[in-house]
């Protein structure tokens, strides 16, 4: 059906948005039949006891509207892993909002600070959702690029980036794509810019418990003075593997989290209830759960790490996620980062993601992102894969 010529246009925003590159570059990988280590998601089922008690919850007649910020169960259990983790201090009634997901989170947080005309500071490379809601809402973005193979945070380049119309920072720590964990004297710095500027952060901390040895993630929340600028999000899809479900939790101080939970009631009102009382559940696991869940992810990124080494490609430092780079120059791979994941998506059976897709603009060439959220077996066989393809075929990209 065709639109009458007279029918005007619809939002140029989301109009001028492609395909994301996860979902062409899956797609891409169900056609070959590829190892997809592209999209960021355990190929294993999360905690059998918390997936009972979902099916339970589902059973015991409470599948009604729950409360608009979240079950009692699953805040308190949000506002109790705050004070036993990390020592925060935060209003069980009134400090939590549970989101459908962590990006409907991080939605509803900018919409609860922003004003058109706001300028937000983001940090390059960036998860793709970021950029299109700070525009949408009418704010104007302000990137600062970290710069590879490091990822140091450039103080400078922060500074200048920070003036008075600066509403907020969007912080993502641990870091999607580049696995950085901020630590405390990088935080300390972005403290003094927002403390400096009257200004407020937005956490992205999904990646909170996936933290390898050597690193440390430090809420910016806990830093002097800054629990009252601060939103925190978290996921209970990365903590407990789980991604389906879909459960992201807010928390902060009252005055912010009441224009969160308005911002919420607009975009989902409300989140599955048997899958918040089951998080609450997982919340409260013991010590080693969390500890056990990052030491196996970690002997994953080990066993991804040592095996492209081995066939030839340099790789950058993870301290956390569920992901790791690779610098594909260093095979003398002729062609960028999108024909290296395209080729060996058709050509080895291993999906990737091009780090280009995390910029604005001019970007980085020479980067991919490899997933290691997989079965041992699984990085095996893809390791065996590309050193077939790295034996067999000329680094060129697909003709």
């Amino acid at each position: 059906m065709k639109f009458p010529r007279t029918v005007k246009h619809a939002n140029s925003l989301l109009a001028g948005t492609g395909t994301t590159i996860f979902t062409i570059m899956s797609a891409l990988a169900v056609k070959h039949n590829a190892i997809n280590l592209g999209q960021g998601f355990p190929d294993t089922e999360g905690p059998a006891d918390i997936v009972r008690a979902a099916a339970d919850a589902l059973l015991d007649g409470r599948n009604q509207y729950p409360p608009l910020t979240g079950v009692p169960e699953l805040r308190g259990a949000v506002a109790a892993a705050n004070r036993r983790f990390y020592g925060l201090e935060i209003d069980l009634v009134s400090g939590v909002v549970v989101t459908s997901g962590a990006t409907e989170a991080i939605t509803a947080s900018l919409m609860a600070l922003l004003n058109p005309g706001d300028e937000v500071v983001l940090i390059e490379p960036l998860y793709d959702t970021y950029l299109p809601v700070v525009r949408m809402l009418g704010a104007v973005p302000k990137l600062v690029r970290l710069q590879p193979p490091h990822w140091a945070l450039p103080r400078a380049e922060l500074e200048a980036a920070f003036g008075p119309k600066t509403k907020l920072i969007l912080l993502n720590s641990p870091m999607n794509p580049t696995g950085k964990v901020f630590t405390r004297d990088e935080l300390a710095f972005i403290a003094g810019l927002l403390r400096q500027h009257d200004a407020y952060a937005v956490c992205d901390e999904v990646y909170e418990h996936l933290v390898f040895s050597g690193a440390q993630h430090i809420p910016l929340a806990t830093l002097p003075g800054m629990a009252e600028r601060t939103l925190r999000i978290g996921s209970a899809g990365k903590t407990f593997s789980l991604t389906g479900w879909k459960v992201g939790y807010v928390s902060g101080p009252v005055p912010l989290m009441d224009l969160v939970a308005k911002a919420h009631q607009n975009l989902t009102f409300t989140t599955a209830p048997n899958l918040q009382r089951a998080v609450a559940v997982g919340l409260a696991k013991p010590d080693a759960y969390f500890q056990g869940l990052a030491a196996a992810l970690e002997g994953r990124r080990n066993q991804l790490d040592a095996g492209l080494k081995r066939l030839g490609f340099a790789t950058l430092p993870a301290s956390g996620s569920y992901f790791i780079t690779v610098d594909v120059s260093a095979l003398g791979f002729e062609g960028d980062d999108v024909a290296f994941c395209e080729a060996i998506t058709v050509q080895a059976g291993v999906a990737a993601i091009p780090v280009s897709a995390f910029y604005v603009g001019d970007a980085p060439r020479q980067y991919a992102r490899f997933a290691f959220c997989k079965q041992e077996q699984v990085l095996d066989e893809a390791l065996r894969r590309l050193e077939g393809w790295v034996a067999a075929r000329p680094l060129t990209a697909l003709a």
